[in-house]
């Protein structure tokens, strides 16, 4: 299923300022809970929580081609992990210099680190019965 985006400036700005952050080689990721969830919800086809995404862009990562590359690097990879993720957050990434000479996979594994150390990462089935061994 498509992304649905963060469409008001207000969210980003809510995101960047009260949220929690983690950043990386490639990207900087901004999480908060989504208090518009439940009718985001209630709006959707499957009647199921989603988060919504939004990519913040500087121009200082270049011209338009290398702004707009960086965009579909990071939007593949976010949809490798979307699965993954706890759901009915805003979700910002915003793209680090890095990932101009980066491919989706490094991106990727980056931001599931990122999203692990948020606690945005479910756990598998194989990862719970590897913690309950340790305990």
């Amino acid at each position: 299923m498509k992304n649905i985006a963060i469409r008001e400036h207000h969210l980003y700005n809510k995101a960047f300022q009260k949220g929690k952050r983690q950043v990386g080689k490639y990207v900087a990721v901004y999480v908060l809970r989504d208090l518009a969830a439940k009718r985001i919800m209630n709006a959707h086809p499957e009647k199921k929580y989603v988060n919504r995404l939004g990519l913040s862009v500087s121009k200082k990562l270049g011209g338009a081609v290398q702004r707009n590359r960086a965009k579909r690097v990071v939007r593949a990879a976010y949809d490798t992990l979307k699965d993954e993720l706890y759901t009915g957050n805003l979700i910002v990434i915003s793209p680090r210099n890095a990932v101009l000479d980066a491919k989706s996979t490094q991106v990727a594994e980056e931001m599931r680190a990122a999203f692990s150390q948020l606690g945005l990462l479910k756990q598998t089935d194989e990862e719970c019965a590897d913690n309950s061994k340790k305990i």
